[in-house]
């Protein structure tokens, strides 16, 4: 199940955004493009935390990408041995936030540095890696690992084409709103 931020009332839908509200009617909706963007960040449930609470998401989908077995489970992708990683497909309006703007987010909220995993969750299912779907999203990446690189980051993070994406089993989603809690494997921390 996806997480659906904005609701629709009647024709108009109502969008809280950080400088007040906009509204929408049904014909200008439909023809706003969404964009997608993949962040692999370790455990995917504090990684779609974050996400979803941004600003100018409309949803959030867990699952796996970057692997070779077909329609991989949880349990296939936890032995190690899919290729697969833990990611978070995140769709948001591109009229209210950005690719820049989800990127700062990501970087902000886990530890780009650290090698083939994240705090505790060790193995290349929780590697950091984000997957372009274009090339405009790629070269932004790009200027954002330089920016951290010269600012004495060792970036560890992975660039790669966007493969297919396969969601994960839905007791994995919206996992910490379902359970009431707080990620403890992500924490925000200023960075831009």
């Amino acid at each position: 199940m996806k997480k659906v931020i904005s609701g629709i009332i009647g024709i108009s839908l109502l969008m809280i955004v950080s400088s007040g509200y906009i509204t929408l009617n049904k014909k200008e909706i439909n023809n706003i493009q969404m964009e997608k963007a993949y962040f692999a960040s370790g455990c995917f449930w504090g990684t779609e935390y974050h996400f979803m609470k941004a600003t100018g998401v409309v949803s959030t989908t867990v699952g796996y990408m970057g692997g070779h077995t077909i329609a991989p489970t949880y349990k296939e992708v936890c032995t190690g041995t899919t290729g697969h990683v833990e990611v978070v497909e995140v769709v948001f309006n591109p009229e209210i936030t950005s690719f820049e703007t989800m990127l700062r987010l990501y970087y902000e909220t886990h530890d780009f540095e650290q090698v083939g995993g994240q705090g505790p969750d060790i193995g290349e299912q929780y590697q950091s890696v984000v997957f372009y779907v274009n090339d405009e999203q790629k070269k932004m990446v790009e200027k954002y690992i330089k920016i951290l690189t010269d600012k004495g980051y060792k970036v560890a993070t992975q660039l790669r084409p966007a493969p297919e994406f396969w969601e994960a089993e839905d007791y994995h989603q919206e996992y910490y709103d379902k359970k009431n809690g707080i990620p403890y494997c992500h924490a925000y921390r200023k960075i831009f």
